[in-house]
C-alpha cells in the first residue's frame, strides 16, 4: 500500500473517531439537559403514595428522592419482579426498571437486589443488556414464589400478604412473606445508625444509593434513592450520611439496596414508563441498566 493510501487511511480512522466521540458527548449532553430540574417538590402520585425530591447544595450537590408508600391504603400492593417458569437454575432475564413499570402495568418501581454477572467496560461494551441472563443475590420472592439461593448473610425487606413490612437482618422472613427483597447492609435499627464497615472506600465516597426503610408498625415504608456520578448535578452520598437523612425521616429500620448505575426511580406517566431521577449507567446521564429484580407498586384500581 502507498504511503500516500496509508495517510488518507489514518486521517479517515480519526475522522471517524472524533465523529463517534463528538455525537456521544452531545448525546451525553442532551441527556443530561432533560435530567430532573435541581428544584424540590412534593407531589401526590397515586393515593397513598406521596414523592419528595430533595436538591441540595451542602456538603456538596446532592439530588435525593424520596417515595412515602402508606401501606394501609387499600388498593397500594407490592410485586416484586417474577422468575422466570423455564429457569430452573434461579436466573432471570434482565429488564431495566422503566421495562418492568411498563411489561407489569405498575403505577412506580425502583431497583433492588445485587446480581451478577456484570461489567461495564465503555457505553456500549457492558452486561447484561435487557433480555440476558442473570443471578439474584440474596432473597428474593414475588407473589409468595420463592426463586432465590438463600444466603442467610444478606438481610430482608418482606412483605406480608396483609401488606406489613418488615425488615429482617438476615434472609428470613414470616410464613405470610409474598414479596420480598435483600440488601447487603442494615442502616438503620431502631431508629438509630448502625456503625457501617470501615474496610471499604465504597461505603465511605459519595455514590449513586438506593434503600428501603420502614416505621415501627410496618405500615409505611420509605424508598430512597440518591443520583450520583454527575458533577454539578448530583455526586451522591456516602452510607453515613444516607443513614443521617433516613433517620430525620423518621425511620425505624432501613436497608441498602443496590446502588451505582442500578440506582433507578420508574413511575407510570400517561400508561408508559418515566424516570423521577437521573441514573447513569455507563456514567451516560438519565440511561437504565437492565438489572435482574426490582420493587414495584400498584396504586390504581
Amino acid at each position: 500500500m502507498s504511503r500516500s493510501r496509508i495517510l488518507t487511511w489514518r486521517s479517515l480512522s480519526i475522522i471517524s473517531i472524533v465523529f463517534c466521540l463528538v455525537l456521544l458527548l452531545t448525546i451525553i449532553t442532551i441527556l443530561a439537559v432533560i435530567r430532573p430540574p435541581r428544584t424540590n417538590t412534593n407531589l401526590l402520585l397515586f393515593p397513598g403514595i406521596i414523592y419528595q425530591r430533595f436538591a441540595l447544595s451542602q456538603p456538596r450537590p446532592i439530588m435525593i428522592h424520596v417515595v412515602t408508600i402508606d401501606l394501609k391504603t387499600s388498593r397500594v400492593k407490592a410485586l416484586v419482579t417474577p422468575r422466570m417458569s423455564t429457569s430452573p437454575d434461579m436466573k432471570i432475564r434482565a429488564r431495566t426498571t422503566s421495562e418492568f413499570v411498563n411489561e407489569f402495568d405498575l403505577q412506580l418501581a425502583i431497583n433492588a437486589n445485587f446480581f451478577f454477572p456484570f461489567y461495564e467496560k465503555t457505553p456500549w461494551d457492558f452486561y447484561p443488556k435487557s433480555g440476558d441472563l442473570v443471578n439474584v443475590v440474596g432473597r428474593v420472592i414475588s407473589n409468595g414464589d420463592d426463586y432465590s439461593i438463600i444466603d442467610r448473610n444478606w438481610p430482608t425487606l418482606c412483605l406480608s400478604v396483609n401488606n406489613y413490612a418488615q425488615i429482617s437482618d438476615n434472609s428470613i422472613c414470616s410464613d405470610q412473606t409474598i414479596q420480598a427483597i435483600s440488601g447487603n447492609l442494615i442502616l438503620v435499627a431502631n431508629g438509630q445508625a448502625v456503625p457501617m464497615p470501615k474496610n471499604s472506600l465504597l461505603n465511605q465516597r459519595p455514590y449513586p444509593r438506593t434503600a428501603v426503610a420502614t416505621n415501627r408498625t410496618g405500615d409505611k415504608l420509605w424508598l430512597i434513592l440518591v443520583d450520583g456520578k454527575q458533577p454539578f448535578y448530583s455526586d451522591g452520598v456516602t452510607l453515613a450520611e444516607l443513614t443521617e437523612f433516613i433517620i430525620n425521616l423518621g425511620a425505624d429500620k432501613a436497608l441498602n439496596l443496590d446502588g451505582g448505575g442500578s440506582t433507578t426511580l420508574a413511575v407510570s406517566s400517561n400508561s408508559q414508563a418515566k424516570l423521577l431521577n437521573s441514573p447513569t449507567h455507563t456514567l451516560v446521564p438519565m440511561r437504565e441498566r437492565s438489572i435482574a429484580n426490582h420493587l414495584g407498586f400498584y396504586a390504581l384500581p
